[in-house]
């Protein structure tokens, strides 16, 4: 229902304003985008943010897990905002975000101060794996109306993968960006949890454990093994391909069955974007990462890759 409303909102918009340009049409749309966030902001529990292809379908389904076992629900029901909240109210109401059109309607560019008095999960992922991921949600996912409101290459324009990383607004330069301002207003959350991808990978059970934690949802040790199981890869690649959680709207189905690059359980390396560039170009994605990200993060190169001479 949430989403059918969201939709019905947008074309709204589009409907009673057809009489402006193209861009204010597109600056119209993120501000309506941004007060459907404005709104659940301020009505969520618990806020769990990430640039988009960072794992937050992953730790949505472990998430999601805990609950389903916990409170006896089907394994058909991703948790969704309030959704699982209101089939039991001991479910906290948990709004997952990409933090992209928020600042479009408060006028918050710049800082956090909209999260001031909220308890944050930043999920955080390598920014050249982030990039590289996002090339492809682009390139088979992602729908043109999406590309054009977020600053992706318009439908049709042929941008190679090393383009769009290295060169193109929407590649590594604007992850990194992200993680930046996050980092920066750290302190200005009312209670931040930064949980990384790749610690998330090494140790799911303990991570998880203490994610549950945080989100007041104390579990045993049980309950978590058997959800970070559930959540295997494997198994997430294989309910995508049956529609599983199609009550869960199109986040878990991909483009194409027939193009494991269109799935939304694509790969989920660690470092697996070092594969598709040559020694120099790693090279100076790592430089890149090396001198812009902030230290927070932990993100610094293993100098495993070397310019050419």
């Amino acid at each position: 229902m949430d989403s059918i409303i969201k939709k019905l909102s947008r074309i709204w918009f589009r409907l009673t304003h057809f009489y402006l340009s193209d861009a204010d049409k597109l600056r119209g749309e993120r501000v309506v985008r941004g007060k459907e966030q404005f709104n659940k902001l301020n009505q969520a529990d618990f806020v769990i943010v990430s640039f988009g292809k960072s794992g937050r379908t992953w730790l949505r389904m472990m998430i999601s897990r805990v609950y389903q076992l916990t409170y006896g629900i089907t394994h058909k029901h991703l948790l969704g905002f309030d959704n699982l909240h209101r089939k039991n109210n001991n479910i906290p109401t948990i709004f997952f975000t990409h933090d992209n059109y928020l600042k479009d309607y408060t006028g918050n560019s710049d800082n956090k101060s909209d999260y001031a008095d909220k308890k944050v999960i930043l999920l955080v992922r390598h920014p050249a794996d982030v990039a590289v991921s996002q090339y492809f949600q682009w390139r088979h996912r992602m729908k043109p109306n999406k590309k054009a409101i977020n600053d992706y290459p318009l439908q049709g324009e042929d941008v190679t993968l090393d383009e769009f990383v290295m060169k193109h607004p929407a590649g590594l330069t604007k992850v990194i960006d992200f993680l930046n301002v996050w980092a920066a207003e750290k302190d200005v959350v009312g209670d931040l949890l930064i949980v990384r991808y790749e610690d998330l990978k090494q140790s799911p059970e303990t991570i998880l454990h203490g994610i549950m934690d945080f989100l007041d949802s104390p579990t045993d040790k049980k309950t978590i093994k058997e959800a970070v199981e559930f959540s295997s890869f494997d198994n997430m690649k294989k309910m995508e391909s049956s529609n599983t959680f199609r009550l869960s709207g199109g986040r878990m189905m991909p483009g194409d069955k027939n193009n494991p690059d269109s799935f939304k359980v694509r790969k989920g390396e660690v470092g697996g974007y070092r594969q598709y560039f040559s020694i120099e170009q790693t090279y100076l994605i790592d430089e890149h990462i090396e001198r812009r990200l902030s230290p927070v993060y932990g993100y610094k190169s293993q100098n495993q890759s070397q310019p050419v001479q």
